[in-house]
């Protein structure tokens, strides 16, 4: 399994100030704004990110964490077939992402993903 990146995921009530309060303290910038969900970076370097959301507008639960992968296809049924518990099923994102997210033994929800 190809793991391209891995973040976690922060719930916030006010993205806007969470996301000034991030960039103030620490200097990081704001690499992809949605709205609804935001990810910070520092300039340049990707290989160190965290995303703050608010409400995920399709999953029935905000995520704690995000992996992206090169085939998410493959992930899915690697965690059938490990009998996880498949929080939201396997789908394509009008956001130009494919994914699901599985609940893991610590009761964590985790967002598997590629990009489209």
């Amino acid at each position: 399994m190809n793991v391209v990146r891995a973040m976690p995921l922060l719930t916030v009530t006010d993205l806007d100030a969470t996301l000034d309060a991030y960039v103030q303290v620490t200097g990081m910038e704001v690499v992809m704004n949605h709205g609804w969900i935001a990810t910070l970076a520092p300039s340049g370097d990707s290989s160190a990110q965290l995303s703050l959301i608010t409400t995920d507008p399709t999953g029935p639960v905000n995520p704690s964490a995000s992996i992206e992968v090169g085939d998410v296809d493959s992930a899915y049924r690697a965690a059938v077939d490990a009998d996880l518990e498949i929080v939201y099923e396997i789908t394509n994102e009008e956001w130009g992402v494919r994914r699901f997210f599985f609940r893991d033994a610590g009761g964590n929800v985790v967002n598997v993903l590629a990009h489209m």
